[in-house]
């Protein structure tokens, strides 16, 4: 019940970062659209991102927990206290080294982001002052990831997951109140959406050390170059500066394909990023409630069961993850290739987001659609390798997709300009996600159990008749047109949505398929 519970906990935060992530890109989409600015503004935040996805809940996060833990429970928690204290104090002090570069190099990394953002000067410009006032996110979240590391091994979930609520809801604030603040005053109202992300990242740290005190674990910087030095060269600190390197490799793949694809985005016709952020937002909603959610649950299940060299029970965790992954992904993805227009419309069509931003969004929604399978699956797939302490093999796949990635960029991008980009990752995620599946079977890790075959025609049929529903759905009604009915048009959406959900679930169900024994499983 401890196990569940604490999924539980995790996976409720998570459905409602989303939640509030998505309300964020509404606001944002509905006060600003899709222009230079935002393709500025979503450049300078893609930068302290990036660094924060590689390091701080990247490489950091995946060297330190471990060494943590281990410290905990072989030497105790007086010994795993000043361990945190001379990771705190070199961590603290190469965050200081590292913002300081970045707001000085900032013209240089914008242009390394984005170059295209050069045709328009106004955009470039604002583009390296956001990224100048946000660089220093990542100190913020390189933090939050050691407070994170530090609750979650003393088993506190609650408090790491909620934080990355509070960054949306700042965010949220400044398009709603700073925004039009900053327009009445004459300055540039995108930047308040900068201003946003700064008091986001202070939030989150502040909810963060509250809970580290009552613990007793509040880590303790040292100012001085003797207690500097101490940090340095304590053997446990230095093994987790070893162990980060590995980790960093498999974390830069991801976003050096998101860095490759920005870049190629800046020299498309303006809004392009902009129209691949929406897109991504509206993606993540299923990836995370589907991949993350499976993804949490069936770790701790790998492992324990190849602890104890139980290949079966391995084997079986697997396969039911993989027939989750089926029956809920397919028909996202179905869904998200024929009523994309719909769901952007309702969801982003108002204010400054034009009829040809909702056309534009659609487009790179239905390129990752093609390839949400792939992109959820992967979640399910990874651990069934880290469970065996195998992270190179996921991470050598992973180079070789990216590089396949590239070049389908080359025949895709001209075709079909920015939808062609997330097209390109979606087919790439695909073959990731055969290729991990393949590795799996070939070792004899997985065995898939009898019934497949039925299954997948099961759930094939199903996503047919799906696909018809919607595909009339998404003609019948003038959903752009509906712009000044906004709540007809929710309403219309609900409506027709849940009657989706319940046509592909009576569909499986009269094809055979018992869904109480299949979730029992």
């Amino acid at each position: 019940m401890s196990l569940i519970k604490s999924v539980s906990t995790v996976s409720l935060w998570t459905l409602l970062s989303r939640i509030t992530g998505l309300a964020r890109e509404l606001l944002v989409a509905s006060a600003f659209g899709a222009s230079a600015m935002t393709d500025a503004f979503n450049v300078a935040f893609r930068i302290p991102n990036l660094f924060r996805r590689m390091f701080a809940e990247g490489a950091f996060s995946q060297a330190f927990v471990p060494v943590l833990a281990a410290s905990k429970a072989q030497h105790g928690e007086e010994a795993t206290k000043e361990l945190i204290n001379h990771v705190a104090t070199v961590l603290a002090w190469v965050l200081v080294l590292v913002c300081v570069l970045g707001v000085v190099a900032a013209p240089l990394l914008v242009w390394a982001m984005a170059s295209g953002l050069q045709q328009n000067p106004q955009g470039f410009d604002a583009a390296v002052w956001m990224t100048r006032l946000m660089f220093p996110y990542i100190g913020f979240m390189s933090l939050v990831a050691l407070s994170s590391g530090i609750l979650n091994t003393w088993k506190r979930f609650a408090v790491p997951a909620a934080t990355p609520v509070l960054l949306n809801v700042a965010m949220i604030m400044a398009a709603w109140l700073l925004a039009p603040w900053f327009k009445q005053r004459g300055i540039e109202p995108i930047y308040a959406m900068a201003v946003g992300v700064m008091v986001g990242g202070v939030l989150q740290l502040s909810l963060q050390w509250p809970a580290l005190r009552r613990l007793g674990m509040l880590p303790r910087v040292g100012a001085s170059w003797t207690a500097i030095k101490t940090a340095w060269c304590d053997p446990e600190t230095r093994r987790i500066g070893k162990l980060m390197l590995p980790a960093l490799l498999g974390v830069s793949v991801a976003q050096i394909s998101l860095l490759i694809n920005t870049q190629i985005a800046s020299h498309l016709p303006t809004g392009s990023v902009s129209w691949l952020t929406y897109a991504d937002r509206l993606m993540e909603f299923p990836t995370a409630m589907l991949g993350v959610a499976l993804g949490v649950v069936l770790m701790p299940q790998l492992a324990g069961a190849r602890a104890a060299n139980d290949a079966n029970q391995y084997s079986a965790l697997l396969d039911w993850g993989l027939r989750m992954v089926v029956l809920l992904s397919v028909p996202c993805a179905v869904a998200l290739l024929t009523f994309s227009k719909p769901l952007v419309a309702v969801l982003y069509h108002y204010g400054a987001f034009t009829a040809v931003d909702v056309q534009q969004t659609s487009w790179a929604l239905m390129g990752w659609g093609a390839g949400l399978v792939g992109i959820v699956a992967i979640k399910v797939l990874a651990p069934g390798y880290y469970a065996s302490q195998d992270i190179k093999t996921p991470v050598r796949i992973a180079i070789v997709v990216l590089i396949l990635t590239q070049l389908l960029n080359v025949l895709l991008v001209p075709q079909f300009r920015h939808a062609g980009l997330s097209l390109s990752i979606g087919i790439g995620a695909l073959i990731n996600a055969l290729w991990l599946l393949v590795g799996l079977i070939r070792r004899k890790s997985y065995q898939p159990a009898k019934g497949w075959v039925i299954f997948l025609l099961q759930v094939l049929a199903a996503s047919a008749l799906l696909a018809i529903y919607l595909l009339w759905a998404a003609n019948a009604f003038a959903w752009v047109a509906l712009q000044s009915s906004a709540w007809l048009r929710i309403g219309l959406m609900a409506m027709l949505l849940s009657g989706a959900a319940v046509l592909y679930l009576g569909a499986v169900w009269a094809a055979g398929l018992n869904l109480r024994q299949f979730l029992r499983r």
